[in-house]
């Protein structure tokens, strides 16, 4: 099973694809990191967009993607256009999605002692931690 794991920051979706390997995480090099949605209010883009995240998991056999929630309210609340995009995620075809909270993440990694593979950007370690916590707890 190959999970894609999410962390929506601004206008993209920050991508990092995990599956298990002798019973432990590891990462597969998908050819895309990230996408944008730089105009919101333009159809055209947003379903760009989806086509773009669509053809991630077509291509690479991702059976769930996993998203880092934000927060609704407060100093760190996220912007009406990252709710936009988790919208349009949840929205796809052929796959199951998974919202899991910061704290459930960053436990996850800790009780896991999970490592960050090289190969990965620096901008990818939160969605693949967040992958990684829903592929660790469907074992």
């Amino acid at each position: 099973m190959k999970i894609c794991g999410i962390e929506i920051k601004g206008s993209e979706a920050l991508c990092a694809v995990a599956m298990l390997d002798a019973g432990q995480p590891s990462h597969a090099q998908p050819s895309i990191k990230k996408l944008a949605l730089d105009n919101d209010e333009d159809a055209a883009q947003v379903k760009a967009f989806a086509h773009g995240v669509q053809a991630l998991l077509s291509e690479h056999g991702i059976t769930a993607l996993a998203i880092k929630k934000r927060s609704k309210k407060g100093e760190f609340a996220g912007g009406p256009l990252t709710f936009k995009i988790e919208a349009i995620l949840q929205m796809l075809e052929g796959c199951e999605v998974h919202l899991l909270s910061p704290q459930t993440v960053s436990a996850q990694a800790k009780k896991h002692n999970l490592q960050m593979p090289g190969s990965l950007n620096k901008y990818q370690h939160e969605a693949y931690k967040t992958a990684c916590a829903l592929l660790l707890s469907r074992r």
